[in-house]
């Protein structure tokens, strides 16, 4: 069993979503990368439990949004933070919190960027 903090990333874009896994492993966490929700939601499923969960909107169904508002009947996601990644133009930190995420990370996110916020969510120093 892992003592590392566990993270699932779930992001569409292989290259991203591959840049981002490396980044977090680098630094000792436990990534599970799902390509979209389905696979993300799979993942629960089959009892992973994530401690944080970095979240892509715009993705083949369910998205971003259906990914949100399902967490809510699922204890294993009910209690983990949400960091919305995205592109989008209209996001901002209180569209996020509307959305019920915790923060958000505007596309392109640099590694630094990525890391500062993930230690801010799980509660570690700097």
């Amino acid at each position: 069993m892992s003592t590392t903090p566990t993270i699932l990333l779930i992001e569409d874009n292989e290259i991203q979503r591959e840049g981002a896994a490396l980044v977090l492993r680098r630094e000792g966490y436990t990534v599970y990368a799902a390509a979209d929700g389905r696979e993300a939601l799979a993942l629960v499923d089959s009892g992973v439990v994530p401690e944080l969960v970095l979240l892509d909107m715009m993705m083949p169904p369910p998205d971003g949004w259906k990914v949100l508002s399902l967490r809510k009947a699922m204890p294993a996601l009910a209690s983990a933070p949400v960091v919305i990644v995205t592109g989008l133009g209209v996001a901002s930190d209180e569209w996020a919190r509307s959305l019920g995420a915790a923060a958000l990370l505007r596309k392109p996110v640099d590694s630094e960027s990525l890391l500062a916020e993930v230690r801010r969510r799980l509660g570690e120093s700097q």
